[in-house]
């Protein structure tokens, strides 16, 4: 007999609303928008059942597919195990599929300019304070250093400071051709950052922006409409403090998106913390995990001080039912790092390798990027090109 789950269980509409959150990496669109997310059933023990259909039984991209589903769906509240039913689509399911598929990259043009395949991080603090922008600079770093090209949008428009943390500068400029513009960019390692800021349209880091509500919201709408991010595996964002306009505006625009939320030791840090959590859910976003950050202090004699107290992470994830992430020690190397624009994690010390250990887990466990070199089917791009194809003759004068 099944033990009932001891926390209030989601409804099958719940759970399929949050698989608008899963791509299909080669369709470009998500799986309940292509009818490829057939139906959820959920039991009283927190067993949830999810019914897929693929284009094809052989879908090279399926594994990447069940990673995404049970992610998301295992962290929703009362949730104990995510089952898949593997289907494949009928003839008349795959054509409905792939005209949706084509409709959404002809006809409604692409609501952002990040790739379908790229994995978007939200980095976010229920209170400022927390280092949450130079946790975001320090992983974004990490990962470009493994040879990935990382996107890093600061989507805090008051209080931006990733441009200094990273060490870019300069104006942006338009793409020659196109209203778009190009995102600054850094070598690190073999990898690649691509940076777009507030603070690289504005004359000096100094400007006070005395924005509000929609004028919030659209200057983040406009760094990913319209900047040219071109192809990354990852893109963090740094997001301002607390549960307001930016977070729920971008929440709509990148339903994909998941989060990881910083906080401090501090229990009072920690409880401001939870209403990120909080509304993560509530918007159907992912929270990958928590990363404390600030957690103690070692001198040079050796003795450990927990300066801001101690146990606020642990106790964040373990509510959350999310992992701890990692814990970075206050070193000063982090606050000189960020002041001269080379991110600690480029050197040597304890939080340099606190942040290289959560970038690990991040790729290789909880956020791996997205494969696409073994896949056979490129359905799509086949069909979009037969759809060229067609419209030149038909556009061709008759001789």
């Amino acid at each position: 007999m099944a033990v009932p789950s001891p926390q209030p269980l989601p409804a099958p509409e719940e759970v399929l609303s949050l698989l608008r959150g899963v791509i299909d990496p080669e369709l470009g669109s998500d799986i309940v928008d292509l009818g490829m997310a057939k139906g959820a059933h959920v039991d009283a023990d927190g067993t949830v059942t999810v019914t897929i259909g693929l284009t094809t039984a052989g879908c090279p991209l399926r594994a990447q597919i069940q990673k995404d589903i049970k992610a998301r769906i295992g962290s929703l509240p009362g949730v104990q195990t995510v089952k898949l039913d593997w289907t494949e689509l009928t003839p008349d399911e795959k054509s409905a599929a792939m005209a949706k598929a084509r409709w959404n990259v002809r006809a409604d043009a692409p609501v952002t300019e990040i790739p379908a395949t790229t994995k978007v991080l939200t980095i976010a603090s229920g209170k400022g304070g927390v280092g949450k922008s130079s946790v975001t600079a320090n992983l974004a770093a990490a990962l470009a250093s493994r040879g990935f090209t990382v996107g890093v949008l600061d989507a805090d428009i008051w209080g931006f400071s990733i441009p200094r943390m990273l060490g870019v500068e300069g104006r942006l400029q338009g793409k020659s051709g196109e209203k778009k513009m190009v995102p600054h960019e850094r070598r690190v390692g073999d990898g690649l950052l691509k940076v777009v800021s507030m603070g690289f349209l504005v004359d000096d880091e100094e400007t006070a922006l005395m924005w509000r509500g929609l004028m919030l919201n659209r200057a983040v709408q406009h760094f990913i409409e319209d900047v040219s991010w071109g192809d990354m595996d990852y893109l963090f964002i740094d997001m301002p403090p607390g549960t307001g306009d930016v977070q729920m505006g971008l929440a709509r625009m990148l339903p994909r998106a998941e989060m990881i939320v910083v906080t401090t030791p501090a229990r009072s840090a920690q409880k401001v913390a939870v209403r990120a959590v909080n509304m993560a859910r509530k918007s159907y976003l992912r929270v990958v995990g928590v990363i404390e950050n600030m957690s103690a202090f070692t001198c040079d004699h050796g003795s450990t001080y927990e300066l801001f107290g101690s146990g606020g992470g642990s106790e964040l994830a373990s509510g959350a039912g999310v992992p701890l992430l990692g814990q970075v020690p206050i070193e000063p190397a982090v606050a000189a790092g960020g002041d001269h624009g080379e991110p600690a994690v480029l050197s040597e010390g304890p939080a340099a390798d606190a942040f290289r250990a959560i970038a690990d887990l991040l790729v290789e466990e909880y956020v791996p990027p997205v494969e696409m070199a073994g896949c056979s089917a490129r359905m799509l791009d086949a069909a979009i090109a037969a759809l060229g194809e067609k419209d030149e003759k038909e556009s061709s004068p008759t001789v």
